[in-house]
């Protein structure tokens, strides 16, 4: 069982990245229909990135404990992860956009074509969380 224990980490973040993903384009297939594998990628609900992080985080709270030098630094990183998913990318977003602005008005230059959805709103933040935490909760009974 231990050697399991040690997996479960492992394989966690991989699980709520998968989990994140399936829900996210099943959101854009509703939304967007046949065009859903257009908007599945950086940025949307829920956040992948933060459902990675954070799946790991509180996995290491609910069998380590809430206490732990350990989950402190596993706080720490998803912090680091939001904090670049509204702020960074969401910055590289907007400037997508702004480019591909520029190269429509020039009639002698190519298309851009940068995706423009590269950040997250909180809401989609708390939802990348909320997946993260449901995932780990589900495999803190197997460990």
């Amino acid at each position: 069982m231990k050697e399991f224990h040690s997996y479960v980490f492992a394989l966690l973040p991989f699980i709520a990245w998968v989990a994140s993903g399936c829900m996210k384009f099943a959101i854009n297939s509703y939304k967007h229909g046949r065009e859903a594998r257009q908007h599945v990628g950086n940025g949307g609900f829920p956040s992948t990135h933060t459902s990675v992080i954070s799946s790991v985080a509180m996995l290491i709270g609910f069998t380590e404990g809430w206490d732990t030098p350990l989950f402190g630094l596993s706080v720490a990183v998803v912090f680091i992860v939001i904090i670049d998913a509204t702020g960074v990318r969401r910055a590289v977003g907007e400037n997508s956009r702004f480019i591909n602005i520029l190269v429509q008005r020039d009639p002698g230059s190519e298309q851009a074509n940068l995706r423009e959805k590269q950040g997250h709103t909180k809401t989609e933040i708390v939802g990348g969380l909320c997946v993260g935490t449901l995932v780990a909760w589900i495999a803190s009974f197997w460990v």
